[in-house]
């Protein structure tokens, strides 16, 4: 991994420092993405069988999991997996259901009411990925907001296997959550099918899901589309940044960057400290927990992309992570709490040395999806809230058309809108 002194680098090596990888192949991965929309949009369902066997080696007669695949699938998975979603999704309940908006009604004057309602999105798409490895949990992270939402209709979409089938612990986990509509599609395609629609996937309101940059891709084209779907937010490969102090223990702040490494080869992780032993402590333990890791390949690749910084003062780290805004934030300080004020842009924040992200990521009761590549900046994660819709209303008497109506009246000529004057100025005559 690359050892930085952040006070050692002009601001030119700072970006580059914290840029992300594969940035530098963008714009090929939206020419692709493109070219998977067009195809979709010409040809529908034969598109996608043809784009499925090209990505993911696999020819379907069809893509939804019928009843009898759906059953088989969640009784092969193991009672004890079973059991472990199942208390992930009622902790998922507990703090999705306590951070839910609320209806409100307010008198702004006397004789105008206001407030504001909420409707649940009709239509939803949720992606679940399963590139290098199936991800239920991002099937409780998105369908247990949708249900207690209220969502009308939920679209899943998850890679099929080697052999056709739909992963069986991602249905199992989609039957936690009341999900019955799930299709064995993957990457861009995937997208591309729930953003336009064809025969056999409905065309949704909404698109939710993290995945890799040609997923991530495929959501903002969709997002772009007359008239197409909105997306939850940006949310590619995975991240995470570490702030450790002297007293972090080496083998947790490793374990930690490992756990994101081993996402995928495009994922990114940092550590700040202002301690020179600890970074050095700390590369010392990746390097030895990697051998022992399964996805060792794949970890390695992604650390590639790697930072070791060391810094001034834990003010410039804070100082660092919120430019850089990352999806996961690690705390490892002795009084975490202490420093949360300096936090203002982050996905998730995770605090102290028994907090690892790892658990955010299942079963904690926070939502492991979050905005990736900066977007923490301004995105948030997703919540039930990211799947209503918020209706403000007014009623207003014709007391409190006469109140507040010459302001309206004024502020409409003076934007030379007459005819949004005469709309209260005529209601004004028959009111006095």
């Amino acid at each position: 991994m690359k050892r930085i002194v952040w006070n050692q680098l002009d601001q030119a090596q700072r970006a580059a420092c914290l840029a992300r990888p594969g940035a530098e192949g963008q714009a090929e991965v939206e020419a692709a993405v493109r070219r998977v929309f067009d195809q979709v949009r010409a040809d529908g369902d034969t598109a996608l069988r043809a784009l499925t066997r090209r990505f993911d080696g696999v020819e379907l007669a069809a893509f939804e999991v019928t009843p009898e695949e759906f059953a088989a699938g969640v009784a092969s998975v193991p009672a004890s997996l079973r059991e472990a979603l199942s208390q992930a999704r009622e902790r998922l309940i507990t703090w999705h259901r306590a951070g839910m908006a609320s209806e409100f009604e307010v008198d702004t004057a006397p004789g105008v009411r206001c407030g504001r309602i909420l409707r649940p999105i009709r239509r939803v798409g949720l992606y679940v990925p399963a590139g290098t490895a199936p991800l239920p949990s991002t099937a409780l992270m998105l369908g247990v907001p949708a249900a207690l939402a209220g969502c009308d209709e939920v679209v899943l979409c998850t890679p099929p296997r080697a052999d056709g089938s739909a992963d069986p612990a991602v249905l199992a986990a989609a039957s936690l959550c009341g999900i019955r509509r799930v299709f064995k599609l993957g990457g861009g395609q995937a997208i591309a099918a729930m953003a336009l629609g064809t025969d056999s996937v409905p065309r949704c309101d909404k698109l939710f899901g993290p995945g890799n940059r040609f997923v991530t891709a495929a959501k903002q084209l969709a997002a772009m589309m007359s008239g197409g779907p909105a997306i939850d937010m940006p949310a590619g490969p995975s991240e995470v940044l570490v702030i450790a102090d002297a007293g972090a223990p080496p083998v947790h702040v490793a374990s930690d960057l490992l756990s994101q490494a081993e996402h995928g080869p495009d994922s990114q992780v940092i550590l700040l400290t202002n301690d020179a032993a600890l970074l050095d402590a700390v590369n010392d333990e990746v390097l030895r927990q990697l051998a022992e890791l399964p996805r060792e390949a794949i970890a390695t690749r992604a650390l590639e992309f790697a930072r070791l910084v060391l810094v001034d003062s834990l003010d410039d780290a804070f100082a660092i992570s919120n430019d850089y805004a990352p999806e996961h934030l690690i705390l490892a300080l002795r009084q975490p709490r202490e420093w949360l004020g300096q936090v203002s842009c982050a996905g998730s924040v995770f605090l102290g040395d028994y907090a690892p992200e790892g658990l955010g990521d299942y079963c904690s009761g926070t939502n492991h999806v979050l905005p990736t590549n900066g977007a923490a900046r301004a995105w948030s994660g997703v919540s039930v809230a990211s799947f209503q819709k918020t209706i403000s209303l007014q009623e207003v008497s014709r007391e409190g058309l006469a109140l507040i109506g010459p302001c309206a009246v004024e502020i409409a000529r003076a934007e030379g809108l007459e005819a949004h004057a005469q709309s209260v100025l005529r209601r004004l005559e028959t009111a006095s």
